[in-house]
């Protein structure tokens, strides 16, 4: 079976008068929503929000599970032979996706519920989750031409070009299928051997060794890696360049700012927030000293950089606006293209949509948050005009590099609300409930909307509908939601977000270190704030992502050492040859292992945490020798993921 491939002009700027034609004619009509596309995509976004919501509260990084799902599914379309199965695919692909866009927006805020002790209940979170989804769909909609066809070739979309290549190359063979089988049961193995045995540590440290435990009581210098498959597989498809601007946000809070905070704080107490707090700084460890002190700084950082990519961001909303206002303005019936491939769904339902959404969230902020009618208005607005706002932010990052900076606008959205809330009165456990609430609303809109325009960019190169996308968009989010948060449920019951061995949850316990004080009659950290806001100005002027820098300042060194790991195994196995042709095909064998690490290691950490949640305990306890161990099957994952991608060749 001869393998399709994309017009030569799919990934390059139009001429003048040139046109982009998709791999389906659109002339022609397709199989797209079917029985099978339906249930196979809505038993993906349960399977993927499970792992996506355990992996993500694990080690703070949600992966897309864009490609592995167009891998399924394109592999059980060939073993059962399907005919006319792309268009389908893309369906399963788009449906199954929720689960990763609804788990960041839920996982990066609401389990600040658990860890501020708040009174929230299961359809609180769920509710505050659809009502996100279904408003990220809906303001993404009217910005699809604009990127997707308007600015074609000028953006380089990498998550939707990888996984444009799956499904079509799947249409050959299932071979694909097979890679991501096999490395997703060793992924899956492996860390399943960690997080339900404990036969070697999870995370290796420099205090191991006698010399490293000196450095890190004495200095507040320490070295860690996680070295887990999944955060591994993460690193790979995240890519050297990235993750090393990440780790640098990392080095820089771990490597400079704790040990000089260390330095000249000492025998003092600084109790930024009035809080209480009555620990010195040389009494802490430096783990302790970078939660109170030094991630403050990454939050206004980031906070920062949201603000000036919205500014970056203006035109694009004014030319994305502008269509979209020549689309409301047409005539009843009047059209500018019969074209199946540019039908989206029609403006009015998108007007009313959002008309009815927004009446629903403020029903929802009025009995659900125990605010009163005026605050309940105050909290829409703030919840619609940064949704919206940010939606092209978030679409623009996916769209440039393939990683959204949801936490970031998120934690600034946090800070406006809260601000807004207490000069209203609302103030303790209910300004927090309602503050989260809103939070995580927004935090899913966005999240939502920067995945989608992946989804409708590989609709686009292919050449389906985008109304049936947009349509069937809906009831992925509604299964998404509620599987999200039933396993936030579990988690919380089986490990806990606070206290020893909890999840680490990074982005919602820097959310609840901005609300918590807020709401509580002290201070936020203005100071640090400040510093994190100007590294960021610094960032930008020289050209460099300050998102991903400040992201990394934030997330503990443990879980982003391990990316630049992966980042530099994906370059090392790209840049062998001195054929592009085999680097690629090598480069994208390794997306395929990595894919399959991610998956199965997540996957299978869902099958621990019920294991746990059933009180079948077979761990081991941690002694002296399981971190040094614990290198020995770390290295050969690696040596594993570069043989196996290695051994790719341009056939």
């Amino acid at each position: 079976m001869t393998t399709p491939q994309l017009p030569e002009n799919a990934h390059r700027e139009l001429k003048p008068g040139e046109d982009y034609t998709p791999l389906l004619s659109p002339r022609k009509d397709y199989p797209e929503v079917t029985p099978w596309s339906v249930c196979l995509g809505l038993i993906m976004t349960v399977l993927f929000s499970a792992a996506a919501a355990f992996l993500g509260l694990k080690v703070g990084q949600v992966f897309e599970a864009a490609i592995p799902i167009a891998i399924i599914a394109v592999g059980l379309s060939s073993v059962l032979k399907k005919n006319n199965a792309l268009g389908q695919n893309v369906i399963i692909q788009s449906i199954g996706a929720c689960s990763g866009a609804i788990v960041a927006g839920a996982i990066f805020t609401l389990p600040a519920i658990y860890i501020l002790d708040l009174e929230v209940n299961f359809w609180q979170m769920v509710i505050s989750s659809l009502l996100g989804g279904v408003l990220g769909i809906l303001f993404l909609i009217p910005f699809r031409k604009y990127f997707v066809k308007e600015m074609h070739g000028k953006y380089p979309f990498p998550e939707a070009t990888a996984t444009t290549q799956v499904l079509i190359n799947g249409e050959g063979n299932s071979k694909g299928a097979l890679t991501l089988l096999i490395s997703g049961l060793i992924g899956g193995l492996y860390d399943f051997i960690v997080s339900t045995f404990g036969l070697w540590a999870e995370t290796i440290t420099t205090r191991m060794t006698a010399w490293g435990t000196a450095l890190a009581d004495n200095s507040k210098l320490v070295v860690k890696n996680n070295v887990g498959a999944a955060v591994l597989g993460l690193g790979y498809i995240i890519g050297l360049k990235y993750s090393l601007i990440i780790c640098c946000g990392s080095f820089l809070v771990w490597f400079v700012i704790i040990p000089l905070i260390n330095l000249f704080g000492g025998d003092s107490v600084i109790d930024l927030m009035n809080t209480g707090l009555s620990a010195s700084v040389a009494s802490m460890s430096a783990e302790e000293i970078f939660t109170t002190y030094a991630r403050p700084i990454g939050i206004g950082g980031i906070a920062t950089a949201g603000i000036i990519g919205i500014l970056k961001s203006l035109g694009v909303i004014k030319s994305a606006f502008s269509l979209a206002v020549k689309e409301m303005g047409r005539k009843s019936g009047e059209t500018t293209s019969t074209e199946r491939t540019q039908k989206d769904l029609p403006m009015t339902i998108i007007v009313y949509g959002v008309a009815i959404t927004l009446l629903l969230a403020y029903v929802f902020f009025v009995f659900g948050t125990a605010c009163n009618w005026w605050q309940a208005i105050v909290a829409l607005i703030i919840s619609a005009v940064i949704a919206f706002l940010f939606t092209t932010v978030a679409a623009n990052a996916i769209a440039i590099v393939g990683s959204n900076p949801v936490s970031g606008m998120t934690i600034m959205t946090l800070i406006i609300t809260s601000l807004v809330l207490v000069a209203m009165g609302v103030t303790g456990n209910m300004g927090m409930v309602a503050a989260v609430l809103v939070g995580g609303l927004v935090c899913t809109a966005l999240s939502v909307a920067g995945a989608f325009i992946t989804d409708l960019k590989i609709g686009y190169w292919i050449g389906t509908t985008p109304a049936k996308q947009e349509a069937w968009k809906f009831l992925g989010t509604v299964v998404a939601a509620v599987t999200v948060c039933g396993v936030m449920v579990i988690l919380n019951k089986t490990y806990g977000f606070t206290g020893e061995n909890a999840l680490v949850a990074p982005q919602a316990n820097a959310m609840a270190a901005v609300i918590g004080p807020m709401m509580n009659g002290g201070n936020a950290p203005w100071a640090l704030y400040a510093m994190g806001a100007v590294i960021a100005l610094v960032l930008n002027w020289c050209g460099v992502p300050a998102l991903a820098f400040c992201l990394g300042m934030f997330i503990p060194l443990e879980l982003n050492l391990p990316l630049l790991v992966g980042g530099a195994v994906s370059w090392f196995v790209s840049t062998r040859s001195k054929d592009q042709t085999v680097n690629d095909a090598r480069m994208e064998k390794g997306t395929l292992i990595a894919s399959g690490f991610i998956a199965g290691g997540a996957l299978m950490g869902v099958v621990s945490a019920i294991l746990k949640f059933a009180n079948v305990d077979v761990f081991m306890a941690p002694s002296s020798w399981t971190e040094p161990v614990a290198i020995i099957p770390y290295v050969a994952l690696i040596i594993y993921m570069i043989i196996a991608s290695l051994r790719a060749s341009k056939k």
